[in-house]
């Protein structure tokens, strides 16, 4: 027996490299096959559709983890990697997607960004998605937290992509899907985008349907900016249609005599009710400050600005809502204009001349009334007499050689005691004007043409 331990201490040493040299054989050996079993797995996956797809081999047994879609898309995938020549085993791993029910997917677009968040029905739908936010809303940063769910309605896609293309006409707001209901809110970019959307929406493929639709339209926004500086009147924003927004570009060339009118409005629809009826007066009472905005927002009109002198500023606060249709609001924030430096009576003269070398004091055709566009015109010559405190001005009332000599008489007559009444309302002495007519006796133009007809029907101030 001592002999045979003996013999056996001999031998023994060299069995253990013998051992590692088979190991490292049977690893060897069995890596290249692991690795070919992997690749002819996953190459019989192409065909079916999976998330998270995993697989491991372990000599020739595979384990197979996914995530699958359906119940026979799983049985299949497993199938096929059963069907792998060389796998002897297939320990399966893969399970469903939850099941969304409801089944919701929303887009939210703020300032900067767009916001892709619920359920998925597939990857492929998954990346579609997110490829049309980039694609159509180019610039804005687009966020992906879809979850890839099971239970989307039929034509979830078309429905969801018709969508996306929604989310691009709103400014802000939210677009929900929650199985075949559509739900929309927010405001919309531009005015007819709310319009257009609920076109789009008739589009929606079969089976589905607006549940609510909260989108809103920005408010219509008119507004008007009197310069003193550049003598301008810029007007912007929206008007309803071309033949408003020529009666209100030419309302604004009458009223306003020596500025300027710059035009940058656009027409579109959403117009509120009595646009134009409260746009147009508004406009006369900007003509009667020195400098001023108004704001026409939606029913709400806001005017702020400097009146010429404290009786025209309390005249536009208190008379301009009156003139509005119903249901529209006025805010002025009117004050009024430091008074101007005293000038003697020759200086008086020379302003009176250039303001009415501007423009003329305008009637009703035939009559004495006074017409509104010549409120701004009227408030600068009531400022030039308020400089001259101590000047007793005539009113010369004109007319043309048209009609009968004693009914030009009258009519000059009365249209000078016309705006002589409008002087003494606004607070001047009526001691300091007397209205004298002089009919059609001295004209400053030929009568043989219309525009030298127009030039001789005038009101003078003649500072005596």
């Amino acid at each position: 027996m001592h002999g045979l331990f003996r013999w056996s201490s001999k031998w023994w040493p060299g069995v253990i490299p013998l051992v590692i040299f088979w190991a490292i054989a049977a690893w060897t050996s069995t890596e290249p096959l692991e690795a070919d079993l992997v690749q002819r797995s996953t190459a019989a996956l192409k065909d079916t559709v999976l998330d998270k797809t995993r697989i491991v081999v372990e000599g020739r047994d595979v384990t197979f983890v996914a995530d699958a879609f359906s119940e026979d898309g799983r049985q299949s995938a497993v199938a096929s990697v059963e069907a792998v020549p060389g796998v002897r085993l297939v320990n399966d791993e893969t399970r469903l997607v939850p099941e969304a029910k409801p089944f919701v997917w929303s887009a939210e677009r703020d300032v900067v960004r767009v916001t892709l968040s619920g359920s998925s029905p597939l990857p492929e739908s998954k990346s579609k998605l997110t490829e049309a936010a980039r694609a159509n809303l180019g610039g804005i940063e687009v966020v992906d937290r879809m979850n890839l769910s099971r239970g989307a309605p039929p034509r979830f896609d078309n429905a969801a992509l018709l969508l996306l293309d929604q989310i691009g006409k709103l400014k802000d707001g939210k677009i929900t899907l929650s199985d075949t209901k559509v739900s929309l809110s927010g405001m919309a970019r531009d005015l007819g985008g709310r319009e257009a959307i609920s076109a789009a929406l008739k589009n929606l493929p079969e089976g589905f349907s607006v549940a609510a639709n909260d989108v809103k339209a920005p408010p219509y926004i008119f507004q008007a900016y009197k310069d003193p500086v550049a003598v301008t009147l810029t007007l912007t924003g929206y008007v309803p249609d071309n033949n408003v927004h020529a009666a209100l570009v030419a309302a604004a060339g009458r009223k306003f005599f020596s500025e300027k009118v710059v035009d940058n409005l656009k027409a579109s629809v959403g117009a509120p009710a009595g646009f134009a009826n409260a746009v147009v007066p508004a406009l006369g009472a900007l003509s009667r400050l020195s400098t001023g905005t108004l704001v026409v927002s939606d029913r709400e009109v806001k005017l702020s600005g400097d009146a010429l002198y404290e009786a025209a500023g309390n005249q536009i606060r208190a008379g301009l809502g009156k003139d509005f249709p119903q249901g529209w609001q006025f805010k002025p924030e009117i004050s009024v204009k430091p008074a101007a430096a005293p000038v003697d009576a020759t200086v008086c003269q020379q302003l009176f001349a250039e303001l009415l070398g501007k423009a003329r004091i305008r009637f009703e055709s035939g009559k004495a009334d006074i017409v509104a566009d010549s409120a701004g015109l009227l408030d600068r010559l009531i400022e030039t007499a308020l400089r001259c405190p101590n000047a007793n001005i005539e009113i010369a009332g004109h007319t043309d050689t048209d009609g009968d000599a004693a009914a030009n008489q009258a009519l000059s007559e009365k249209r000078a005691q016309s705006v002589t009444d409008y002087l003494v309302k606004a607070g001047l002495p009526a001691n300091r004007f007397m209205a004298v007519g002089y009919g059609s006796t001295q004209p400053i133009a030929g009568n043989d043409t219309e525009d030298g007809k127009a030039q001789n029907r005038r009101i003078d101030f003649v500072v005596r």
